[in-house]
Formats: structure tokens, sequence, C-alpha cells
């Protein structure tokens, strides 16, 4: 078995890694609008507050995905990257979930 932790492990897991996932998701969706607006500081408030904690990620990634016709698609990419880890780990019929519903049978 590759990933061997009981249902409560996995119930904590699954508490912690949600809203994380949720958080950096949304941080995501905050670049995404922002990228429409390029005349905005992003490091000014109230900007800054998604600019920070976001930034560390993008910045790399920018290098890897280049902006296509002027906007930055980094954060798009992200947010797929983001949503598809939610989906396999803590969705409805994600691992997190199977194996935490293992131990309420």
């Amino acid at each position: 078995m590759l990933l061997a932790i009981s249902p409560a492990d996995a119930g904590l897991l699954l508490g912690i890694l949600k809203p994380i996932l949720t958080v950096l998701s949304l941080g995501m969706i905050g670049r995404i609008i922002l990228a429409w607006y390029p005349e905005i500081d992003m490091q000014k408030l109230p900007w800054s507050f998604v600019y920070w904690p976001t930034e560390p990620v993008l910045a790399p990634t920018r290098k890897i995905i280049k902006p296509f016709n002027g906007l930055d698609v980094s954060p798009i990419a992200w947010f797929a990257i983001l949503s598809f880890l939610n989906e396999i780990l803590a969705g409805p019929q994600g691992i997190l979930n199977l194996i935490q519903r293992q131990g309420v049978y």
C-alpha cells in the first residue's frame, strides 16, 4: 500500500488541507482578477494582501509560463493545479475522504 494512514489521521489531514487549499485558491482567483487591471499597483494596500502571499509561487511560474498577449496566465495555471489537488485529495470522492469513510463502516 502506497499510503497507509488511519481514518482518524485522514480526517485530521482533511481538516488541515482543505482550508489551506481553499485559501490558496481564493488567492489565485484574486490574482486572476487583478491581472485584468495592470494599472493597479499591487504592492499597495489593499491589493498587497493578495499580492504578497501569492507572488513567491507565481514569480518562478512566470519564467516557465510566459504572459499571453500581456495577460499573466500563471495564476490560472496554479488555480487549475490547486483545484485538481483539492478534488483528488479532499473532494467528495477524494483519497482522504475515502480513507476517512473506511473507519465509519
